[in-house]
């Protein structure tokens, strides 16, 4: 933490663990970076301001992304290969995306996005990818991975948003993977994603060391055990799950742009 950051509050390391097993058992069942629940629970309910608290969740999510992922490749619930060429497209992208925040207004970007994520949540009622679907593997394909990574990448520097978001249900609606696959091989591109972002963040002063470790530990241990009970519900259930998260994800973001405007 720099030196502008000791007013910080000093947290419980209960509190933090606590928030860092919620985190985790979100990371594994939704296959998600987990930072669209703590950053909020971070600024909200610790006092944390924005960037640190945007730091820390990054550098926390990474030692959840790294057990949960491995816990989805062990039950065979991992593209690699897909996982490989969208984590190729998210480290440059996010480069991209923070190279452009301060030169692109975000105000019309981050409307669209909120309006996709609406759509998003409307299908995951209607839209049940099957369990023994696959994604099919060609070059217009893989094209598109790294493509979807990009994008992924660059909304993420731009928006703050986690790329799970993004990234499961295009997976499972426009790449037909299954649900288990698309969040098994999300977890996996995050790792890179989360390492660059922290050696960042970390040069930049943005993280607490202390509270990313609490949570990272915490997270680690209970994102196992979300990636296990991915596998004992339903599709339909799961994605009933996940749209209640993206709806909270998109109220989030509606009440920050519209307090943002006032």
């Amino acid at each position: 933490m720099t030196s502008t950051d000791f007013n910080q509050p000093r947290p419980s390391m209960l509190v933090l663990a606590l928030l860092g097993a919620l985190t985790g058992m979100l990371s594994g069942l939704f296959g998600i970076g987990g930072g669209v629940v703590l950053v909020p629970l971070l600024t909200i309910f610790l006092g944390y301001q924005q960037r640190l608290a945007a730091g820390t969740s990054v550098a926390a999510i990474l030692p959840a992304a790294i057990v949960g992922g491995i816990g989805y490749g062990i039950q065979g619930n991992v593209d690699w290969i897909a996982a490989l060429l969208l984590a190729i497209g998210i480290v440059v992208g996010a480069q991209i995306g923070s190279y452009l925040l301060a030169k692109v207004p975000t105000a019309a970007l981050r409307w669209l996005f909120m309006v996709f994520l609406l759509g998003v949540v409307v299908s995951l009622w209607f839209v049940v990818p099957q369990r023994e679907a696959s994604i099919d593997m060609t070059v217009a394909v893989g094209t598109g991975l790294v493509g979807l990574g990009l994008i992924t990448g660059v909304l993420s520097g731009l928006l703050g948003v986690g790329g799970g978001v993004i990234v499961v249900p295009a997976l499972m609606f426009f790449f037909g993977a299954n649900d288990l696959v698309a969040k098994g091989t999300s977890l996996i591109m995050l790792i890179p994603g989360s390492i660059s972002g922290t050696l960042g963040n970390f040069r930049r002063g943005n993280v607490d060391m202390r509270a990313a470790l609490v949570l990272g530990i915490a997270a680690s241990i209970l994102s196992p055990l979300g990636s296990v009970l991915a596998t004992m519900i339903t599709p339909f259930a799961s994605n009933v799950a996940f749209s209640l998260l993206l709806a909270f994800v998109l109220g989030q973001m509606l009440f920050k742009t519209l307090r943002a405007k006032k």
